[in-house]
């Protein structure tokens, strides 16, 4: 069972301009990539839903570190504790009291997103797939 995990969004363009927007989940305990969405449209209702995706009933975190950006409502606080976690939004303009998953961020960009010209919410999807079992388990990927 996790008892940290830590959510953010981060933003990647497009070949035609448009924003992406990549939810991305991390649990504390091993640093794992536990899940991550694509969408072009960002909603209260999608981040919330993303979150109940994330955590099956006998996997969910005790505690729940993200920022304090409007997509995390009303609605998704009250998800939050219908799953039985307690959430723990950083301060406002401290980023680094979210280090972890910001460090995630940073490593997906700087390893395999800016290396690439992105085409849309399917091939961020399929990179981000990539990513993710190279993030998890680096040493299965690379023999």
């Amino acid at each position: 069972m996790r008892t940290v995990c830590a959510v953010d969004l981060f933003v990647v363009p497009t070949i035609g301009f448009k924003l992406l927007y990549c939810l991305v989940v991390l649990g504390h305990g091993r640093r794992k990539l536990v899940h991550y969405a694509v969408t072009a449209h960002p909603t209260v209702e999608w981040v919330a839903r993303q979150i109940v995706e994330a955590f099956p009933w006998d996997e969910a975190p005790r505690y729940l570190v993200r920022d304090r950006d409007a997509v995390y409502g009303e609605v998704v606080r009250r998800r939050l504790r219908g799953l039985g976690i307690w959430d723990r939004p950083i301060a406002l303009r401290s980023h680094w009291q979210n280090a972890f998953v910001e460090r995630l961020i940073g490593s997906a960009r700087h390893e395999c997103i800016d290396h690439v010209i992105v085409l849309g919410e399917t091939h961020l999807r399929r990179i981000m797939s990539v990513y993710a079992g190279y993030y998890n388990e680096p040493a299965r990927i690379c023999r």
